[in-house]
């Protein structure tokens, strides 16, 4: 489902652990306008669980979230 989506930037997070992926994400999502995507690619597990925090705490949309093997792939979308 989530291949389908377009987005606008991608961040790779790969070998960050928490907090990184986070601030990175929160940096790259200020250099977007509001509407846009950005699509994370993480190693982390514990991600999945830190995004949905993160999209809850800063009124970003979370599109989406998959696994594909090791990855963690994230959609945000700005606010």
């Amino acid at each position: 489902m989530a291949a389908a989506i377009a987005f606008d930037k991608e961040l790779d997070t790969k070998g960050l652990n928490c907090p990184l992926p986070i601030l990175r994400a929160k940096k790259a999502l200020a250099e977007l306008t509001s509407g846009q995507v950005l699509k994370i690619v993480a190693t982390d597990p514990g991600s999945v669980r830190d995004f949905r925090a993160f999209a809850r705490q800063s009124g970003n949309e979370l599109l989406a979230q998959e696994t594909e093997g090791e990855l963690f792939v994230h959609y945000l979308k700005r606010r």
